[in-house]
Parts: C-alpha cells; sequence; structure tokens
C-alpha cells in the first residue's frame, strides 16, 4: 500500500499495490489516517457498493438514510446513488442544514462519466482561514437559519416506514436550536439555528464547512440570519470567490472508494451529460 497527496490539500491517495482486498485493510492504521487528513482515496482496490457497505461497517455504529437520494437495492438499503440529475452541485455538508449531520460521507465509483462529473472537495478549514476578518467577525457574532419541510413520505424514509408522529416529537424534542411544526397534511416543518462555523471532528478546528451556499442557491431552499434577516448576496460572492480558489477535484476512476470528514470537508460535483455515470454513496457514525 502506497499513499500519495491528493492535489494540493492533506487528503491522501491510498493506491493498492499488492493486490489486496479492501476488506484487508486494517481498520485501526486508515481511521488514524483519516482522522488527521479528512479525506481518503482508496485506488485500484476495485471496490464495488457492496464492498463499500462492508467496509464502512468495519468504522461506523450505524448508517442514515438520505431522503432523496434513490436506493441501489433492497438488501443495501443505506446504499444509494448520489444525487439525481447531472447539473453541478454547490458546495455543502452532507445533513448540515439540520441536527442530523453523519460523520462521513462514502462514495464509490461504478462507472465514472466519460467527460465531467467529478466530485469537488474543499477543506473547510482553509476555507475560513481564507476568509477576511470582517467575514469571519460577522458568522462569528451571527449563526443562520436553515427552513426546510418534510412531506410525511420523507421523514418517514429518514425514521422507518412504519414511523408515527410520536417519533417525530421524540426524534425532535430537546435538540438544541430547532423548532418544528406538524402540519394537518403531517408534513414537518424545521427550523435549525446553528453556527455556519463548525468545531471538526477531529482536532477541534475552525472550519466553516456548512451547507450556506448550497442552500442559499437551492430554488427549494431557505437560508437566513438566525434573526429572519437575509444574507447579502455580496456576501455569499466573497465566500463563494474564496473557495472557488480552494476547489479540489476527485477525477474517478471505476472502483474508487472516498471516504470524506463531514464535519471538516464540503463537497459539489460538475455537471455532465453521461448518463452511464454510476456514483454510490453511504452515510454514516463513526463509532
Amino acid at each position: 500500500m502506497e499513499t500519495a497527496s491528493l492535489l494540493t490539500s492533506s487528503a491522501k491517495i491510498i493506491i493498492n499495490e499488492a493486490s489486496q482486498s479492501i476488506l484487508e485493510l486494517s481498520v485501526v492504521e486508515n481511521l488514524d489516517l483519516f482522522q488527521k487528513f479528512g479525506v481518503l482515496l482508496f485506488r485500484d482496490f476495485g471496490v464495488d457498493y457492496q464492498q463499500m457497505k462492508d467496509f464502512a461497517e468495519k468504522f461506523s455504529s450505524r448508517f442514515v438514510l438520505d431522503k432523496d437520494r434513490p436506493i441501489v437495492d433492497a438488501r443495501n438499503k443505506y446504499v444509494t446513488l448520489v444525487d439525481p440529475g447531472m447539473h453541478y452541485v454547490s458546495p455543502h455538508c452532507e445533513n448540515a442544514n439540520s441536527p442530523f449531520r453523519p460523520d462521513v460521507i462514502w462514495f464509490c465509483c461504478g462507472v465514472p462519466a466519460s467527460q465531467g462529473g467529478e466530485t469537488l472537495l474543499w477543506d473547510g478549514v482553509r476555507v475560513w482561514n481564507q476568509l477576511n476578518t470582517e467575514l469571519q467577525q460577522l458568522f462569528i457574532a451571527k449563526k443562520i437559519k436553515f427552513l426546510q419541510k418534510f412531506p410525511a413520505v420523507d421523514w418517514k424514509r429518514f425514521l422507518g416506514v412504519g414511523a408515527t408522529l410520536a417519533d417525530v416529537k421524540r426524534t425532535l424534542n430537546g435538540i438544541p436550536g430547532l423548532s418544528y411544526k406538524i402540519n394537518p397534511d403531517q408534513s414537518v416543518v424545521l427550523e435549525y439555528v446553528c453556527s455556519a462555523v463548525v468545531k471538526t471532528k477531529y482536532g477541534h478546528q475552525n472550519a466553516f464547512a456548512n451547507s450556506l451556499v448550497a442552500e442559499y442557491k437551492n430554488p427549494r431552499g431557505v437560508v437566513t440570519f438566525a434573526d429572519g434577516s437575509p444574507i447579502p448576496s455580496t456576501v455569499i460572492n466573497q465566500i463563494q470567490q474564496v473557495m472557488n480558489n480552494l476547489t479540489e477535484i476527485i477525477s474517478w476512476q471505476a472502483g474508487d472508494l472516498v471516504m470524506i470528514d463531514n464535519s471538516r470537508f464540503l463537497h459539489g460535483r460538475r455537471s455532465f451529460t453521461d448518463t452511464k455515470r454510476r456514483i454510490y454513496s453511504l452515510l454514516s457514525y463513526l463509532k
């Protein structure tokens, strides 16, 4: 096994030079690398989505299901295809617009797009350090608020098919920064207030690791400052400029597996037109 740097960041590529199965790799050694670097790309291990799940189980206490992504098969209900569509996806951390942010995002490449479709990465620690003092002070002083509406079919997918409104209340009650309303049609409206600046799970560093830009540009998303005042477009543009200079790229090869620290790294993707592209995903909490 050999390691190499991924572009300019501390992320590491782990290259299979001994014809090993990825399931033979040391959990302890790779967890140590993950805690240090935040992104691991396993290459030439020929990983499929079942092996991704088996490998992830060695590190994970539990898995969660994204409400928008299609499940691959009934036996692997937590393994999904990535976001539907072929459009550009703005930088975000998974579920950072809610209190249910997983620790790790796993991606596995079945078929790369013939052109485009690369996964993009931004190190939230580097982003924070590159923001000017005015922006840093703004986001230290002001929290942000995400507003989301979940039809019953969505929260039942997240909590389980047999979930009831009592389960919703039990899950949501008492979470700091969260308020909610249940509508007559059983849809649930969430308001979640949090800081745009988070402490990384490892190292406890400040990271601008959030879903602010993605939700701001999402026609269905609503994000404001905590008091309900709008976030100026000039602020978003300044953030985007900094991120444009820190964008890193995963050019997929079939069989690649990527492990991303969701408390530190934001991710997105380039647009593509190849309908054969297949990237699988998995969300988990670490043991």
